[in-house]
């Protein structure tokens, strides 16, 4: 062996493993290579442990002082990060503002929306994007605290939470037109969910990645990644008290359709988690039952012309009744078998999450 063989001292320390292992069977030589690539510094690279998804809408102001308090928590606990800010189509300069941070910190990136979409929208898309073994999302307005970001963290890097969202205790909403509602809206999410969770609807959360890139969030369902994380498989849900602060800049860009729009969207989870890849389960079940229904007053009517030719049946309600009950029925199930041939012939009919392999 050549003197200039030695020279390199990562190339000499692989080949006195690969010298060794000829002496070791199989199953040893495996494990020999897989603790060199361990230790090497290649093992380590391109990893993060911190994603923060930051979707805003009009928020110039804020989103200077937002990242520089961001960026001294990151230095203060020495994690590797990135801050994604999506920019949902704002009216004001704030994907200047953007642009501007990021030419003096390259760990702040930017998604910047041709119009608004919603913040389901933007958080969908900042989840693409994220990289971090740990994902925070939190609202531009600073009404959220990034001194939370290492418990949050650490709940799910050390505590072992699939998914970790903020309790707002202490609100500085209008009790009228927020807190009120959203107690209720929680009230219904937990009773449908079985997730107890005090606040469905806090921005602040910490997600592990494999959680954000086994979901999709559209609509208004950004308030329930909870309940669709739950429904894909992640049963892990945890909850920490975070502070909320009162709004320093701008006004809030949330009106009353939300509270609509997320309660219309609850069901939509509700249902699509339970009878998704088995529509007929439902229709098919209800339109049996409603033709039954029918079916049996029907039966009762003839039998009652057969018993007395004289019964009037066609000047009787249940008559009526019994025909209109029917026809749901068969709708209903005629829905159910629509729906059946939809699922079977998607192109993810047989899209599942898979947890782990072996072997393969």
């Amino acid at each position: 062996m050549h003197w200039w063989f030695f020279k390199s001292e990562k190339v000499n320390l692989f080949w006195l493993y690969a010298i060794k292992a000829k002496k070791l069977n199989t199953a040893a030589k495996q494990k020999l290579i897989t603790k060199h690539n361990q230790n090497s510094p290649k093992a380590d690279a391109g990893q993060m442990n911190v994603s923060i998804v930051i979707p805003l809408f009009n928020e110039e102001e804020s989103l200077p002082e937002l990242c520089a308090w961001i960026e001294r928590v990151m230095l203060a606990n020495n994690y590797s990060y990135e801050i994604i800010m999506v920019d949902d189509g704002s009216t004001d300069t704030s994907w200047n503002v953007v642009q501007q941070l990021r030419n003096g910190n390259s760990n702040i990136k930017g998604i910047k929306f041709q119009r608004n979409y919603g913040k389901s929208a933007a958080l969908n898309e900042g989840f693409k994007a994220a990289q971090g073994d740990v994902i925070i999302t939190m609202d531009a307005d600073m009404q959220d605290s990034p001194d939370e970001i290492p418990e949050l963290y650490s709940m799910i890097v050390t505590d072992g939470f699939d998914l970790v969202s903020g309790w707002k205790k202490k609100r500085y909403d209008n009790t009228f037109t927020k807190n009120i509602p959203s107690k209720l809206f929680n009230a219904a999410a937990r009773s449908m969910s079985k997730i107890k969770l005090h606040d469905f609807n806090c921005g602040l959360k910490s997600y592990r990645k494999n959680v954000i890139k086994s979901i999709e969030v559209y609509g208004e369902m950004h308030r329930y990644v909870p309940v669709l994380a739950k429904w894909a498989g992640f049963k892990k849900v945890g909850e920490k008290v975070v502070e909320h602060r009162a709004r320093k800049y701008g006004v809030t860009k949330f009106g009353w359709t939300r509270f609509i729009n997320g309660f219309l969207d609850l069901m939509t989870i509700f249902f699509m988690g339970k009878f998704g890849k088995r529509p007929m389960h439902f229709f098919g079940l209800w339109g049996t039952v409603f033709f039954l229904i029918g079916f049996c007053i029907s039966l009762f009517l003839i039998v009652s012309k057969l018993i007395d030719f004289d019964y009037p049946i066609t000047n009787r309600p249940s008559f009526y009744i019994a025909m209109s009950v029917m026809i749901i029925g068969s709708q209903l199930f005629l829905a159910g078998f629509i729906g059946e041939l939809i699922s079977r012939n998607s192109s993810e009919r047989n899209s599942y999450l898979i947890e782990e392999k072996a072997g393969l």
